[in-house]
């Protein structure tokens, strides 16, 4: 009998030890992890997970990290069967694309009222909100262009000078969100013939397409070309690390935003709708603030300058044209 007693005891032991409060079932159950898609550089992924982990205590991150084409891509082909739980700092242009697809599950985030207007869904029942802009910036690394004898380029024409034939590298606007949101703005701005005309003069001057916004920044920084089409946010960190860079905003700059959204059918909403309501605070426009100089939030914009010189873009517009203008595109350019 002493031995039944003590067996019991046993089990009653360690299923006290996984049901009670620190036990392993509840443990388990009661911590979430979200599955996040995003196209935000993974040096600032870190910062974004430790600021929600610690707001949020039982609710992980779990990041599957690429390029914006590339992302849209995927929430694309997985529709009928979505994977992510959620999609944070992805082109607000690719989230109005899934939008109109249905793929986005409404929702009023905390906070969402302190937002620009600009950088929020206008919709009566919202499905995204942004969290920072990014703007072009002609990266110019100084001592390549000293030796050739050649001033920088300061306005969007200049890149279609002969004398930088070779010296410019820009981001694939099929691939990146930077370079969507440059063809974009030149097709707001100029006209669909005239953008084309520009296209194909500047195509003339390229050493290369880059698949991302950021690795043109990277590659004049290092040298290996003397002008990257890129954004000021990507060139900055350079520019600390003492990279003989100038960082040139020009009139009527391409510019997106990072933004959040959740993916219809997760099975994680609230942990979800919690994400989105970090998206809106002040934790995540101070890291906004210091990767772009221009988070959602308005009291905390440092590169007021930068605001002056952005172009008229309608992201809607952006949104519904841009398969048919990557078609022409790819057509064009041949990628």
């Amino acid at each position: 009998m002493k031995r039944y007693l003590s067996l019991f005891g046993i089990v009653l032991g360690l299923v006290l030890s996984l049901v009670l409060p620190g036990g392993g079932i509840t443990a388990a159950r009661a911590e979430t992890t979200l599955l996040v898609y995003t196209a935000i550089e993974p040096e600032w992924l870190p910062k974004y997970k430790k600021a929600f982990e610690e707001a949020n205590p039982g609710i992980r991150i779990k990041w599957l990290r690429e390029g914006t084409g590339t992302i849209t891509a995927r929430l694309l082909a997985e529709k009928d069967a979505p994977r992510a739980d959620a999609v944070f700092g992805l082109a607000a242009g690719s989230l109005l694309v899934l939008k109109a697809q249905n793929m986005l599950e409404p929702y009023t985030p905390r906070d969402f009222a302190e937002l620009s207007p600009v950088m929020r869904d206008a919709s009566e029942s919202p499905c995204w909100v942004g969290i920072n802009a990014w703007a072009t910036a002609f990266c110019v690394n100084r001592p390549e262009m000293e030796k050739r004898g050649l001033a920088a380029p300061r306005n969007w024409e200049d890149l279609a000078r002969p004398e930088y034939k070779d010296l410019i590298v820009m981001p694939d606007p099929a691939a990146s969100g930077t370079g969507y949101m440059n063809l974009a703005a030149w097709m707001q701005m100029w006209g669909e013939e005239k953008a084309w005309a520009y296209v194909d003069a500047v195509r003339a001057n390229l050493k290369m397409f880059s698949p991302s916004g950021a690795r043109p920044a990277a590659m004049a920084a290092q040298g290996e070309v003397p002008i990257g089409v890129s954004s000021g946010a990507f060139g900055a960190p350079f520019v600390k690390r003492r990279a003989p860079l100038d960082i040139i905003v020009p009139d009527n700059a391409g510019w997106e935003m990072e933004a959040c959204a959740i993916v219809r059918g997760t099975a994680n909403l609230e942990a979800a709708r919690r994400l989105m309501d970090f998206c809106c605070s002040e934790a995540v426009a101070k890291i906004g603030a210091e990767f772009s100089g221009l988070p959602a939030r308005p009291e905390f914009v440092t590169d007021k300058e930068a605001v002056a010189r952005l172009a008229l873009v309608d992201p809607q517009w952006s949104a519904d044209n841009r398969e048919r203008l990557l078609a022409a595109w790819r057509a064009r350019c041949g990628n």
